[in-house]
């Protein structure tokens, strides 16, 4: 389903453009249109790499973040943080974003995604995305038009960009979802190095297999290059011990997918996104 921008809206995005596009410059505009287009939110699971990137970046953050609940229904821009919309839903009673609090990443960048952790995933909540194609026009996806799978989404083969996403929560008493989301919280302060600079979990859960637990047996739990070392914590984890480039952390990937699959015949495929 799709429509024509209305004069509100398209002051909003002309706001977003000029305002928080990093390649816009005041007297000349914005690059053409052909350029390559990159849609930031937090860049939690991002490497970009050390040559920067040859195109437009836009910044979508605080000022693209308004959250509206409406009984059961939950609305957030795609700016919003997921712990944001995770602690609103918590303040109204509603149940089912709790897995998201500790997620670093926005609501926009988790619904094309289909982020997820300890069971929970965004296919689970949300009802609809609404996204702008390249001609202007407002689409609303559905559910089931997202084509939700394992952190992945539709809109990842598709020149969209999201704005907001609708969830459908339930009733829940507040108290609960508060002690729920402080036990993951725990849980992920335990087992995950949160005191290291990461793009997050580096690569995604093979089938019938966990990444983390491959890394360690393949004899790779500390294993580094430059300043990017697989995490002894949690071997799922590259991290940033100081002064790693982009390259060092590629580099590591590189040599985890090779060991990994000679052992175990078993092909890492990477969840952060390269840039």
């Amino acid at each position: 389903m799709s429509r024509e921008l209305t004069r509100q809206e398209k002051t909003a995005i002309r706001k977003l453009v000029t305002k928080w596009c990093a390649n816009y410059d005041k007297d000349y505009g914005c690059l053409p249109l052909d350029c390559p287009c990159y849609m930031l939110g937090n860049g939690s699971n991002l490497l970009v790499s050390d040559q920067g990137y040859a195109g437009i970046v836009l910044v979508v953050g605080k000022h693209m973040s308004r959250i509206e609940v409406r009984d059961c229904y939950l609305e957030a821009e795609a700016g919003a943080l997921m712990s944001q919309v995770a602690k609103a839903a918590k303040e109204h009673g509603l149940t089912g974003l709790e897995f998201a609090a500790g997620i670093p990443g926005t609501i926009g960048g988790g619904a094309v995604m289909n982020a997820g952790a300890y069971g929970g995933e965004m296919s689970q909540v949300v009802t609809t995305v609404t996204v702008v194609n390249r001609n202007g026009e407002i689409m609303e996806l559905d559910n089931s038009t997202m084509e939700y799978g394992y952190r992945t989404s539709v809109i990842q083969n598709q020149s969209f960009v999201v704005t907001k996403v609708t969830f459908r929560l339930q009733p829940g008493d507040p108290e609960q979802i508060a002690a729920k989301m402080e036990e993951l919280a725990i849980r992920r302060r335990e087992k995950q190095p949160l005191e290291y600079p990461s793009a997050g979990s580096t690569f995604k859960r093979p089938e019938g297999h966990f990444a983390g637990q491959l890394i360690m047996e393949a004899g790779l739990r500390g294993y580094s290059v430059g300043g990017a070392k697989v995490s002894e914590k949690h071997c799922g984890f590259i991290i940033n011990t100081g002064n790693a480039t982009a390259e060092d952390v590629k580099d590591v990937i590189w040599e985890v997918q090779r060991r990994v699959k000679e052992r175990f015949h078993v092909e890492l495929e990477p969840e952060i996104k390269f840039l």
